[in-house]
C-alpha cells in the first residue's frame, strides 16, 4: 500500500554537542535502519520552531535544551512514498539531564539515544552527511543547505 503526501513535512532536529560528543538518536522505530540522526521531529502548528524542538528533545532523550541558532536547513525525499521532509538543523545547549537507557520515547520510535565521539562517526550509518563539518568544524554564523537528497535506510 503506497501514502500519498500532499505537502513536506516541516521538522526541526538539534546539534548538541556535550564534552565534544555529539548527540544521536536512530531514525527508525522497531529496527528498520540503523541508521542515526539528529534529535528531533515533526513541527506542531501553533508553537515555535524552538519550543517543538525542546519538546521533541525531551521526549526523545529526557534532555532539557535551550535552543540557538539554525545551523542548517536539511530535506529528504522518498520517491516510493512521496514522502518529503524540510528540517531546520538549531544549534542547542544541554541544560540538564543524563542519557538513562530506560527513557521511554513517548512515541516508542527512538530506541537508540547516544553521544558519539568526532573519530567514531565515520563509521556509522547517518544522515545528513554534513554533520561532522556541522558538529565540529568551523562554526558558521548563517545556516547552510543540503541539497534535496533521496531517501536512505
Amino acid at each position: 500500500m503506497s501514502m500519498s503526501f500532499n505537502t513536506p513535512r516541516l521538522a526541526v532536529r538539534g546539534l548538541i554537542l556535550q564534552e565534544n560528543r555529539l548527540l544521536m538518536v536512530n531514525a527508525y522505530g522497531g529496527g528498520i535502519s540503523d541508521l542515526l540522526c539528529l534529535p528531533g521531529g515533526g513541527v506542531e502548528p501553533g508553537a515555535s520552531l524552538p519550543d517543538n524542538l525542546i519538546r521533541e528533545v525531551y521526549e526523545e532523550c529526557g534532555l532539557t535544551v535551550s535552543v540557538s541558532t539554525p545551523a542548517l536547513v536539511n530535506e529528504f525525499y522518498d520517491p516510493a512514498t512521496g514522502f518529503h521532509q524540510v528540517e531546520v538543523i538549531f544549534r542547542c545547549k544541554l541544560d540538564a539531564g543524563q542519557l538513562d537507557p530506560a527513557w521511554q520515547d513517548s512515541e516508542s520510535i527512538v530506541t537508540d539515544r547516544r553521544w558519539v565521539a568526532e573519530d567514531q562517526i565515520s563509521t556509522l550509518h547517518f544522515r545528513p552527511l554534513s554533520l561532522p563539518e556541522l558538529a565540529w568544524g568551523e562554526v558558521h554564523t548563517a545556516p547552510s543547505y543540503d541539497a534535496l537528497e533521496t531517501i536512505v535506510r
